[in-house]
């Protein structure tokens, strides 16, 4: 037995789970091929869309809209008032204050009177669509069975006001245009005369109501001025009666504006102020002096230095100074020239120490002079101490008074200052009142709108038909989602990590052209061959299972080809190859490819054996064209040579072992798993190069994994656009022995005239159209 060499997965772990992508930018391609998959269902949703559109436009009535533009200009008062006099607006809130009063009831209500809008049947009544005539006429069903009280006329007729009012306010629409200080204000009506008027009603209402609102603000604010002017001045007479008799109670006389007491106190702590400054200075120059004097003779002529020569009695020390200087220069020049012993340096010297104790008496007597100014500035400083303290001792007496004092001025002062405000206030009023205008005016001027605003036919058949675009677009969304299964070979790489052997056309189908007729417009059913493909007389294997060897140029034959190849590559040698055709799903084709595989093998002269080992189900063997009542388990179980339930195809060269069973077998598992079988596959090798299995679907029947062990690799058929991909990769997770040896997976049943609509940019499956010509899938019929 060839051991399998294919490096295959030990077990199928998909590197891209399905519906995820490694790019994780917006494929367009995808979404385009994803729309040419889907057309009918996006073409159906658009539509629709279209159609209701124009059952809206047929049963939708006209709507005319006409607009006013007010604009809110302050500015338009400034003659009325006083520059100055206003403090500026923020224009934000007021903009926004007079849509609200434009949008209010009251307004409204001036509107329906000025109009007669409740006595106006068009306006009350207008005319309806079928859905809201329907909705009335539910109404109206419903009030029969309603009983209230009996209304009376004047209550009908505030009734019909009321309404007119709510038609008003949900048809009136009034904003702010962009940042400016102009409203715009629109009405909309079934009628275009209807429209303008009422817009023209709510700009004319809308400049009354400023005037109205204006003059009645002035009138109020007028008459509560006046009031409030007379007792102000009543009040403020009174406080400064009070500021004049206290002060004349307490003796508090003034003299320009400040008491005479709080001037004196205020001058002599002035003057008490440089006395003490007078006082430091002289203090400090007398401490300078007596620390020179008394640091003795020698240092005071040393530190006995004059820093202003302006000061009394300084003048003399500077002059004995300098000639100390001079004296002691010229001693020290002649004793280093002529020694110290020399009767001009002794002179000198003598002299220099005359000089030293008339400097230090006059020092001395510099002393006791600033001595006697010290205390001269001392004397007078504690005199004005003593004459301040008296004052203020005086000026306590009268503080409580003048604290009192200050607080009638100022009350007196408020009450003053309250007064003339609201003075002003009243004169500006009384002005106003005299001369109202509206602070808005109108800048456009509402006509009888032309063309009806809504409803807007090109707006509402493109918005139907993108919505049906959207509502189509999601329902093939929904489709692509739920597409599960297997459609190209990315399908099968990236879900199962297989190798892709080749797409199976739908037999009686070309890579190009549409379907061949069977009967009337019908496929072929599974198995079933074109009725342009005869079979021979006496042949043993149908059209449908030999379409490989009759049709050598078809796409069909060209897979069946890859798949040899693919099975010489990962089973490499001379002896014989027992492969195995598998599927996931009963009826996916896997026994018509197997039978093409056979009969492609012993066309081309390979010693091929088919053995039909689908027991459950024998399919291969129910669709031979001859019958034999001996079959593989009477080869299994010995009753017969296995060499006797052979049966022979002289047209193809090919060898067929059918399964006939009669009943039901409950052990077929230990069947094709236990010794008969085994020897027969060891004495079949001895005589063929291949020996094609057909195995029963995995997943709840194991005969499949029985047999496993006996095989060298197995060939796996889905169903294209049928086989769920998740089934499969589980069901190969679970028989790990048969996913093992799997040399790759063909797609069954796959129409070629779709299949380029869900290949990928760049995949072969996107251009096998233009490979049709290399293919011959159709031949005339004999």
């Amino acid at each position: 037995m060839n051991e399998n060499k294919n490096p295959l997965p030990s077990a199928v772990a998909p590197a891209v789970q399905d519906g995820e992508s490694s790019d994780d930018f917006i494929d367009i391609d995808r979404l385009l091929s994803t729309a040419l998959r889907h057309w009918r269902v996006i073409a159906l949703g658009a539509a629709l869309g279209l159609g209701l559109g124009i059952l809206y436009l047929l049963s939708a009535n006209p709507i005319y809209t006409s607009g006013t533009r007010i604009l809110l200009d302050p500015d338009l008062g400034r003659f009325a008032e006083e520059t100055g006099t206003r403090p500026p607006v923020q224009m934000d809130s007021v903009v926004l204050n007079q849509v609200e009063i434009l949008k209010s009831s009251r307004l409204a209500r001036t509107v329906v009177l000025a109009e007669k809008l409740d006595e106006n049947e068009d306006f009350l009544n207008p005319p309806t669509s079928p859905i809201d005539w329907l909705k009335g006429q539910v109404k109206a069903i419903a009030d029969l069975f309603s009983t209230g009280p009996e209304l009376s006329q004047s209550n009908i007729q505030n009734a019909r006001i009321g309404k007119a009012i709510a038609f008003l306010q949900r048809s009136l629409q009034a904003e702010r245009v962009g940042r400016s200080s102009v409203i715009d204000v629109s009405f909309s009506a079934t009628s275009p005369q209807l429209a303008g008027s009422i817009t023209r009603a709510y700009a004319k209402a809308y400049l009354a109501d400023q005037l109205d609102a204006n003059f009645d603000a002035t009138q109020q604010a007028t008459v509560w001025l006046q009031d409030r002017l007379g007792d102000l001045r009543v009040s403020s007479q009174n406080a400064a009666l009070e500021v004049e008799k206290y002060r004349a109670e307490q003796g508090l006389t003034s003299a320009g504006g400040e008491l005479i007491s709080e001037r004196q106190l205020s001058d002599l702590n002035g003057q008490l102020i440089l006395a003490q400054a007078e006082t430091a200075k002289s203090l400090a120059r007398y401490e300078q002096y007596k620390s020179i004097v008394d640091s003795g003779v020698d240092n005071a002529v040393q530190n006995a230095t004059i820093s202003n020569a302006e000061q009394p009695g300084t003048a003399t020390i500077v002059d004995l100074k300098q000639r100390y200087l001079t004296v002691t220069k010229r001693e020290k020049d002649i004793a280093a020239q002529f020694g110290a012993d020399h009767p001009q340096a002794v002179s000198l010297r003598r002299e220099e120490q005359d000089l030293t104790r008339q400097i230090f008496n006059e020092l001395q007597q510099l002393t006791d002079s600033y001595r006697n100014e010290y205390e001269v500035a001392k004397s007078r400083e504690d005199s004005l101490r003593a004459n301040l303290s008296q004052l203020a001792r005086e000026s306590s007496a009268t503080g409580n008074s003048l604290v009192r004092l200050r607080e009638l001025e100022q009350q007196a002062l408020a009450l003053s200052t309250l007064y003339q405000t609201f003075l002003s206030r009243y004169e500006e009023a009384s002005q106003q009142s005299s001369f109202p205008i509206a602070k808005a005016r109108v800048i456009s001027e509402a006509g009888n709108p032309v063309q009806p605003s809504s409803p807007k036919r090109a707006m509402a058949l493109g918005l139907s038909l993108v919505l049906g675009l959207f509502v189509g677009g999601a329902a093939a969304a929904l489709q692509e989602f739920r597409e599960r299964f297997f459609r190209t070979s990315e399908d099968v790489t990236s879900a199962l990590g297989l190798k892709f052997l080749g797409h199976l056309p739908l037999l009686g189908t070309s890579a190009a052209a549409k379907p061949r007729r069977f009967g009337l417009g019908r496929k072929p059913a599974v198995g079933e061959a074109p009725l342009a493909l005869p079979v021979p007389d006496g042949a043993l294997v149908p059209a449908g299972m030999r379409y490989a060897v009759d049709m050598p140029a078809s796409s069909f034959a060209e897979t069946l080809r890859n798949a040899k190849i693919a099975a010489d590559i990962s089973l490499p040698g001379s002896g014989c190859k027992v492969i195995g055709f598998v599927s996931v799903l009963p009826h996916e084709g896997k026994t018509t490819a197997a039978a093409n595989f056979a009969a492609l093998l012993a066309a081309n002269g390979l010693r091929t054996l088919l053995v039909d080992a689908d027991l459950r189900n024998p399919g291969l063997s129910r669709r031979l064209l001859r019958k034999s009542d001996k079959g593989l388990i009477n080869g299994i179980v010995g009753e017969v040579p296995w060499q006797n339930t052979v049966i022979y195809e002289p047209a193809l060269g090919l060898s067929i072992i059918p399964s006939f069973v009669r009943g039901y077998l409950s052990h077929t598992n230990a069947l094709l798993s236990g010794p008969g079988i085994r020897q027969l596959l060891q004495e079949a090798k001895q005589l063929f190069d291949y020996i094609i299995v057909d195995l029963p679907p995995l997943g709840p029947v194991v005969d499949a994994k029985a047999f496993e062990p006996m095989a060298d690799g197995f060939f796996m058929v889905a169903e294209w656009g049928v086989t769920p991909r998740a089934l499969v990769r589980s069901t190969l997770r679970t028989d790990t022995g048969i996913a093992n040896k799997v040399l790759g997976v063909m797609l069954n049943k796959t129409d070629m005239r779709l299949l380029r609509r869900y290949g990928s940019e760049g995949a072969s499956d996107r251009y096998i159209q233009r490979y049709a010509s290399y293919y011959v899938d159709d031949r005339p019929a004999l």
